[in-house]
């Protein structure tokens, strides 16, 4: 039995961390822990909780260099973009705390004589969050503020790859003087977890990964009667319209495909340029793409870092080789990039065209640094492409024209439309998907209502007889 988690970095491929694994026959007392603390906590008022929440993010704010050198550590985000992850982290607590009272305020209906009627939002009791390594701030803080500025209490599993933002989230709520239980983290096997799933000890889940193990997740939950949000991935398409700026589009595509090497659930995976525009789009797209510079994430001229795993990184090659193998054609040389290694994490950028529906590459997700480009006749072909996936995340459409995106965006199957933009989460709206994306939702006033349930309050104030 495996008792302790080792974290490989993807930057050496050394041992970065190695955390003990706890026992399954501590799960009960961790419960315990969190239920006794969240019975006091959701009887504190709003501006406490507040203020230890705000807390929290000071210390990451008085840690932020030393947290940016961590994830480049962990998971090979190159160094210059890191801090960056903490300013995201600030700007969506803030938020989150900023409407909270407002989000879960009671809801009233009209006045009746001799009754007193309300619905109330409370805490659910312990919601479990599992995090992923891409965004290990980001995805985590979606549910962790919300939930406690609820009156919940949270337990935090991290992904394997980022065992110190779990740490890091537990010494801020300590700083931040939270009361001992209503945040516990957890360095803990699938097994484990899994049982605590099934333990019908939890009162909600939250999941941001895989097809594959969302699928499990909520078969383990299943009879319980209990929520979930689960976050289960991508294949996020762009349509450049013959009306876009293309060299506003060709820059924020290229960055919306390769930042973080591609390791983004809503990152750009396949575009669809319009006939008119394709020709120069692909020129400006691909000399751009070759200014990147592959190379070592610690290094501030990085621009793009290794892939997490080397595994992760001969899967998306070999969607690249089989794309290849069914008529695809190359734009990058990957000798360009002299830091490309074969059996290492280390994967240069790679574009594609020549590219259609019967292969992985514009299927599946590659969560890599690598983009299929189609050319399209018109709106029509466009949408029904982009809509051609079993993921529903995103889609950007890229156009001077407003109403045209008002139109087509009712047609696209996606939790969120942007125009003129992509990759980026902003706190006032709602995060959902469809599809094999998953369900759920977080941020803005709609992130409260999953980790809340609603309670009818129906006084009558008068006994007296009529």
């Amino acid at each position: 039995m495996q008792h302790t988690q080792k974290t490989i970095s993807p930057v050496d491929q050394s041992l970065y961390a190695e955390r003990p694994l706890i026992d399954a026959s501590e799960l009960s007392r961790i419960i315990d822990k969190a239920e006794k603390a969240q019975t006091l906590w959701q009887t504190t008022s709003f501006s406490e909780r507040a203020n230890v929440c705000k807390q929290m993010v000071e210390y990451f704010k008085q840690h932020q260099a030393n947290i940016a050198e961590e994830i480049c550590w962990q998971m090979g985000r190159p160094i210059r973009y890191c801090a960056s992850e903490i300013n995201g982290l600030e700007e969506r607590a803030n938020y989150m705390i900023s409407i909270a009272e407002e989000a879960l305020a009671d809801l009233t209906p009209a006045k009746k004589q001799g009754f007193i009627r309300l619905i109330r939002r409370e805490p659910l009791g312990t919601v479990l969050a599992i995090a992923p390594w891409n965004y290990p701030y980001l995805t985590a803080v979606n549910t962790i503020v919300p939930s406690i500025m609820a009156g919940n209490a949270v337990i935090l599993k991290h992904a394997s790859q980022t065992p110190l933002c779990a740490e890091r989230f537990a010494e801020a709520f300590k700083y931040a003087g939270l009361p001992s239980g209503v945040f516990q983290i957890l360095h803990a096997s699938h097994d484990t977890i899994g049982q605590l799933i099934q333990s019908k000890m939890l009162d909600f889940v939250a999941f941001t990964g895989s097809v594959n193990a969302g699928t499990k997740i909520e078969s383990l939950i299943a009879g319980q009667f209990i929520g979930s949000g689960l976050e289960l991935g991508g294949k996020d398409p762009a349509y450049v319209r013959e009306d876009a700026n293309l060299n506003y589009s060709v820059e924020q595509l290229v960055d919306g495909a390769f930042f973080n090497s591609g390791q983004s659930c809503c990152g750009i995976e396949r575009i669809y340029v319009h006939q008119s525009q394709y020709d120069d789009f692909l020129k400006a797209f691909v000399d751009l793409v070759a200014q990147y510079r592959l190379g070592l994430p610690t290094i501030p001229d990085t621009t793009i870092g290794p892939l997490v795993k080397t595994s992760a990184a001969q899967f998306v090659q070999k969607q690249i080789d089989s794309a290849v193998e069914q008529g695809a054609k190359l734009h990058i040389d990957k000798d360009h990039f002299s830091a490309a290694k074969t059996d290492t994490p280390y994967l240069a950028p790679q574009v594609l065209t020549n590219v259609n529906h019967n292969m992985s590459i514009m299927k599946e997700e590659s969560f890599g640094p690598v983009v299929g480009i189609m050319k399209v006749k018109n709106d029509r072909e466009a949408i029904q492409l982009m809509n051609d996936s079993q993921y529903g995340l995103t889609a950007s459409i890229w156009t001077e024209d407003e109403a045209a995106s008002l139109a087509l965006a009712p047609q696209l199957k996606t939790g969120t439309v942007f125009m003129n933009r992509c990759d980026y989460l902003d706190p006032a709206l709602v995060w959902t998907g469809v599809k094999n994306t998953g369900h759920g939702y977080s941020l803005s006033h709609y992130g409260y209502h999953q980790i809340t349930r609603l309670k009818s309050y129906h006084f009558k104030t008068s006994t007296k007889d009529s």
